[in-house]
């Protein structure tokens, strides 16, 4: 994978962009019911594995203003694993139906999430059973992610310009 400047200076607004529509959200952002409208930005992870870059260490950015300084490494790990799930199902999707393994890579960072990110509520704050820490964990991606993401990305797509911009589709075949 080659990363040229036009690439990198994308990453860095997306990145940057999810840093922004987190911490811009304050307390909604973090904690039990997280509505992070940043996560959105994870279905780019469909269309382009460098995605996976640019959002991972945007969420490490934004985990830094977390009240639990362990959401860096433990947020961000279930960041990579969905965007790199999210990736593997978009590259399935070439040449194919896209928009129902786009809502199927839409669920994915509800699930890993609503596990890794509901077991690490569970162990700092206990007090509720794990499982409604996942629920809750799990119902804001979904809202984030599956609703919001799944219905501005759907109409993107329409968007020759958008999708040639996210896809990078004007670099040389055999560069």
């Amino acid at each position: 994978m080659k990363f040229d400047v036009k690439k990198i200076a994308i990453m860095g607004v997306v990145a940057a962009a999810y840093v922004v529509l987190t911490i811009s959200l304050g307390n909604l952002a973090y904690g039990g019911v997280q509505f992070r409208i940043s996560e959105a930005l994870m279905l780019l992870c469909f269309y382009r594995k460098e995605y996976c870059y640019a959002l991972s260490v945007g969420c490490f950015i934004s985990n830094m203003f977390s009240p639990m300084p362990i959401d860096m490494v433990v947020g961000t790990a279930a960041t990579v694993i969905a965007a790199v799930a999210m990736y593997l199902i978009g590259k399935k999707a070439e040449g194919k139906r896209r928009f129902p393994l786009m809502i199927a890579a839409s669920l994915v960072p509800a699930v890993a999430n609503g596990i890794i990110v509901g077991i690490e509520l569970f162990v700092l704050y206990g007090g509720i059973p794990l499982w409604l820490y996942m629920a809750q964990v799990a119902f804001g991606e979904f809202v984030c992610v599956t609703v919001l993401g799944v219905i501005i990305f759907g109409l993107l797509e329409k968007n020759r310009m958008f999708m040639k911009l996210v896809c990078f589709s004007d670099e040389k075949k055999n560069a």
